[in-house]
């Protein structure tokens, strides 16, 4: 007698992974979890999670739209940086400005730049020598 071959028999109607994905995306999955950690009817710790896991599209329907006004996933820099940004800004126009008043009221050339004023002379020298040996500069 002759052995008879069968071939393993499909179902028609089986879902592939991406129609089972397509149909979870659409319409949305949560899972939830309570972890409570006690010692002697005292609570140490208590751990809540709640995943959603759905299309971008379908959680805009529930109202989840966190990511839309995050800084991490926007292209737009925070509120925050800019205003340091504007602030830093505004400081280093002000330290360009007063350097220029500086330069015009004494200039590089100027006797002044180049040597102390005599009323300043023995608070420096006291300076000078209240400063370290090893912190003064060696000049010649």
């Amino acid at each position: 007698m002759g052995t008879v071959q069968r071939t393993p028999a499909h179902s028609t109607g089986s879902t592939t992974i991406a129609d089972l994905l397509e149909r979870v995306l659409d319409k949305g999955i949560v899972i939830a979890g309570d972890i409570k950690i006690s010692l002697v009817d005292i609570e140490l710790l208590s751990i809540q999670i709640r995943l959603v896991i759905c299309s971008v599209d379908k959680a805009k329907e529930m109202g989840m739209d966190w990511w839309v006004n995050h800084p991490v996933f926007s292209a737009q820099k925070p509120r925050e940086v800019l205003d340091q940004e504007s602030a830093v800004a505004s400081l280093e126009q002000r330290l360009a400005s007063m350097e220029k008043t500086l330069e015009r009221a004494f200039p590089l050339s100027s006797p002044l730049m180049s040597a102390p004023p005599p009323e300043l002379a023995p608070a420096i020298e006291i300076a000078a020598s209240n400063t370290p040996a090893w912190a003064r500069p060696n000049v010649a």
